[in-house]
């Protein structure tokens, strides 16, 4: 049976009402992750108030061998 582990990368999203995201350094950190292995399974974000994105919060899976 296959095994896996989990990680998560917390982005945050800036500006005064939030939601603005620094595209090369998000791109960057997920390249960062896929070349350590990690496979993107699932993004959310996660709101401050009023439908205001606070942070984009990326769930990873790599297999344990």
């Amino acid at each position: 049976m296959k095994k896996f582990e989990y990680d998560t990368l917390n982005i945050e999203a800036t500006g005064v009402w939030g939601g603005k995201v620094d595209d090369v350094n998000f791109k960057q950190k997920l390249n960062d992750m896929g070349q350590n292995g990690w496979e993107l399974v699932g993004m959310t974000a996660s709101n401050l108030a009023y439908g205001q994105t606070r942070w984009i919060i990326c769930t990873f899976k790599r297999e344990i061998i």
